[in-house]
């Protein structure tokens, strides 16, 4: 009588068994990775801390970009490795110190130096993961055909090759007799931009150049480096935008490169790649504060663009990632140009270089851990290879040096500079950048023993990179490029 519960009990048994070991089976085998994400990284120009609505920007808004950081995570304490065009671009593809790869100031047109193709650019280490690489915008590491993007990683470039100032019609240029500037294609020039109404499209024609790579490569990971040539002088902008803010044409300026980051982030979400992709928004360096109206905001730091004080170095610095990067946070933590290759490369399951870099790896602090410090120590180069101040945490130490100053000086007005100085001497000072950012109130005789723990990281840049302030030569450096043809 009981022998049909007994085979159904026996049945059930057997099946609740068999469910088990398919559970079992289902969490041995490995789960597929999740895909690799995209990579935005917008790269300005001579743009200024204080120079977004999230930083105190007066008389227009940039209301794109505050909804990047309101969607992201604002890193208020991020530094470019040397306050100059070529150096800070040198060290963001690569991770180095740009004098640890013989690369200083802005190249001219025609260098016989560029950056040498023997480095591997994260346009290199990300192509050989199998991800699409485009640049739109300015390059300026090297003009010549075997310095350009595409021997640098790069699957496609269109751009201009350097400043825009670099040019005969810029006021304060004129008689460098430079040679014409034309938007490079691949590796070829093509149209001209022959005066200001052609360099107001500059903006327009990177934006559409990069919306173009978005939808050609949505099916495939993707790195699209976007370094925008303006608000670099000679300032320019489009009819639609012309006119518009109460702060003239910087004003302008910054309203269409905030429709531009707007555009592509758009674009971004209209291809349902936004929760896949990160985006990373900071600048070469701080304003050239003698353009007067036709510069930027330091946001109160002192000095701007080609100096070792916060105003040359600290920029704006935005990521935003969908359900990885923490939304509406501050974080105040010492990071660098340098540390954006290590903390790519890693999040997209590519390799770091085979050579030596100065970059650390952030990505805990950036997916929201803040117990984390992974930086705690940065060296002030400028010039060719000159120390001029060295960090660790929030204590500064700068060394007497020669520099540019532009305090004391009237500013300049509509497009022309005022003047400035290349040989104010400063005097070494200690500052505290958690009380006094603007460095105004030397500490030193407060703290010996700090002043003594900051020189011997002078000494350890000075045994590494060299000092041509004290005539040292560095050990670990490595040549540039240089012109064979």
């Amino acid at each position: 009588m009981n022998v049909l519960p007994r085979r159904l009990s026996h049945l059930l048994l057997s099946t609740f068994a068999l469910v088990g070991v398919g559970l079992l089976i289902s969490a041995w085998v490995e789960k597929p990775a999740p895909a690799p994400p995209n990579v935005v990284l917008f790269f300005m120009d001579d743009m200024g801390y204080g120079d977004l609505s999230v930083t105190g920007a007066l008389d227009y808004t940039t209301p794109n970009l505050d909804r990047m950081a309101a969607e992201g995570s604002r890193f208020s304490n991020f530094l470019v490795a040397q306050a100059v065009c070529s150096a800070s671009r040198a060290a963001l593809l690569t991770g180095c110190y740009p004098n640890r790869l013989g690369i200083s100031g802005a190249l001219g047109p025609n260098s016989p130096i560029g950056l040498n193709p023997n480095e591997e650019t994260l346009a290199d280490l990300l192509k050989e993961r199998g991800y699409a690489t485009g640049i739109f915008g300015k390059w300026h590491l090297g003009d010549r055909k075997q310095f350009l993007p595409l021997q640098q990683g790069f699957d496609e470039y269109y751009g201009v090759p350097y400043s825009h100032d670099m040019w005969p019609l810029h006021p304060a240029q004129a008689q460098a007799h430079y040679p014409p500037l034309n938007w490079i294609e691949g590796n070829e020039p093509k149209e001209e931009i022959k005066d200001l109404n052609d360099a107001s499209k500059i903006t327009s024609t990177v934006t559409e150049k990069a919306l173009s790579f978005i939808r050609r490569h949505k099916n495939a990971p993707f790195f699209l480096y976007v370094p925008h040539p303006l608000p670099h002088v000679p300032l320019a902008v489009s009819d639609k935008f012309k006119g518009k803010t109460a702060r003239g044409l910087f004003g302008d300026v910054l309203t269409e490169l905030d429709w531009s980051v707007g555009q592509i982030l758009g674009e971004l979400k209209k291809q349902n790649l936004d929760k896949n992709t990160l985006v990373i928004f900071i600048s070469d360096n701080g304003p050239w504060l003698n353009y007067g109206d036709h510069a930027g905001s330091s946001g109160g730091f002192r000095e701007g663009k080609g100096t070792s004080f916060e105003g040359g170095h600290r920029v704006p610095c935005l990521v935003r990632w969908p359900g990885v990067v923490p939304a509406g946070r501050v974080c105040n933590k010492l990071l660098t140009t340098l540390d954006i290759l290590p903390t790519v490369t890693k999040l997209c399951g590519a390799r770091l270089p085979k050579n030596r870099i100065d970059g650390v790896d952030w990505i805990a602090l950036l997916k929201g851990d803040n117990s984390v410090t992974p930086r705690d120590k940065f060296y002030y180069y400028y010039r060719k290879n000159s120390l001029e101040a060295v960090r660790e945490g929030d204590w500064k130490l700068v060394l007497a040096h020669p520099g540019r100053t532009y305090e004391g000086f009237l500013p300049g007005q509509n497009g022309k500079p005022g003047p400035s100085t290349e040989t104010h001497e400063f005097s070494a000072g200690l500052y505290d950048l958690r009380r006094d950012p603007g460095e105004r109130y030397d500490v030193r005789e407060q703290h010996p023993e700090i002043v003594a723990k900051l020189e011997k990281i002078a000494e350890e840049a000075r045994a590494d990179l060299g000092d041509d302030l004290q005539k040292r030569a560095g050990t670990n450096l490595r040549e540039p490029g240089r012109i064979t043809q």
